[in-house]
């Protein structure tokens, strides 16, 4: 054997011996802690993602279940000693979550498959990237079509006399509460610098529930408490899929959309796992099976879905992102104390 064989041979085996080492190193960590949403989120997140990963690594998936609100309240409450090492969370709250500090720099050369990722979902802070979407969802209008014979056109029908009591809203604890607020003062008209007028609206809807949780909204809707109201497009094909009579509508306001990201979480012991872990979430397979059981839009190139599932993304069967009403979340976020406070004076103690 040649001595440049040699040195070949040496090289091949050194770095097979590195990977070994490095693949022996994460399994030993045992664990991994995910913080991700309840429902058929969670499922979905589990099958496509945690599965996966645990195969490939023998490393096992713990999750921490709750909204993304809660998952920020329990990451800055950890900040000195962490226990979650990587957390989903949405549109908004991750950049709260940025400003908070708890959110570890996400490495491209430790994540390749962030290269196949849409530039839109990569969030980026001056040269730090802090966070990166999984996939794309919207909020239009859900409605029974056992009690809603005609189908919601607008925003505005939610304030109809025949559906008092049976209405569904997101509260300030959800996501999606401030920003349906600023949402919904463009369908009224109400200027968003002066929302007295909005509230006064809001708090005269008669509502089933303003809910805390996408779980809870759909098993209001599940259970017939609430009979028409908002919903992402996630949680109301769900429902569809499984037979219950109700139906997904985009109004003529449209509808606003976001996007569930994933984080690496500042002071993780188990850094290394958590960059594979999310590096097997943007996998074009991930993407594609999260695409298949929660209809989110993907955000990786070059993903492809059946056409019944295509029609059922938030973009619809021929569209993109490029076709999503997507938010400023820096101004909402400037306001969204404000908000949640005037909310709590002005809608939820006077009902």
């Amino acid at each position: 054997m040649t001595t440049r064989n040699c040195t070949t041979l040496a090289s091949v085996l050194f770095f097979a011996g590195a990977a070994a080492l490095s693949q022996a190193a994460l399994a030993q960590q045992g664990k991994l802690t995910v913080a991700w949403y309840g429902g058929n989120w969670g499922e979905a997140f589990n099958a496509c993602v945690a599965e996966p990963f645990t195969k490939a690594t023998g490393i096992k998936v713990v999750p921490e279940i709750g909204t993304s609100t809660t998952t920020l309240a329990k990451l800055q409450q950890q900040k000195a000693a962490t226990t979650i090492d990587v957390a989903w969370m949405d549109g908004g709250i991750s950049e709260l979550a940025q400003q908070a500090g708890v959110l570890e720099d996400l490495n491209v050369r430790a994540i390749p498959n962030m290269a196949n990722v849409l530039d839109q979902a990569v969030y980026r802070s001056g040269k730090n990237t802090f966070a990166v979407g999984t996939g794309y969802y919207s909020m239009g209008l859900v409605y029974s079509t056992k009690e809603v014979k005609q189908p919601p056109t607008s925003w505005k029908d939610l304030w109809k006399p025949e559906y008092a009591g049976t209405v569904a809203l997101p509260s300030p604890s959800n996501s999606a509460g401030v920003p349906i607020v600023f949402f919904l003062a463009k369908v009224w008209g109400v200027d968003a610098a002066r929302l007295d007028p909005l509230y006064d609206r809001i708090r005269s809807l008669n509502t089933a529930l303003f809910f805390d949780s996408s779980g809870a909204a759909t098993n209001a809707y599940q259970s017939g408490d609430a009979v028409i109201g908002a919903h992402f497009n996630v949680g109301a094909w769900d429902l569809i899929d499984k037979g219950v009579p109700i139906g997904f509508a985009v109004p003529k306001e449209g509808v606003w959309a976001t996007d569930a990201r994933l984080h690496i979480v500042k002071g993780t012991r188990n850094k290394a796992a958590a960059e594979q872990f999310v590096n097997t979430a943007l996998s074009r397979e991930a993407s594609a099976c999260l695409a298949t059981k929660l209809y989110l839009g993907p955000s990786v190139k070059n993903v492809s879905v059946p056409t019944e599932v295509a029609r059922k993304l938030p973009w619809g069967t021929d569209g993109s992102v490029a076709n999503l009403n997507l938010l400023d979340w820096n101004v909402i976020n400037q306001r969204r104390a404000e908000v949640t406070d005037a909310w709590n004076r002005q809608v939820a103690r006077k009902r």
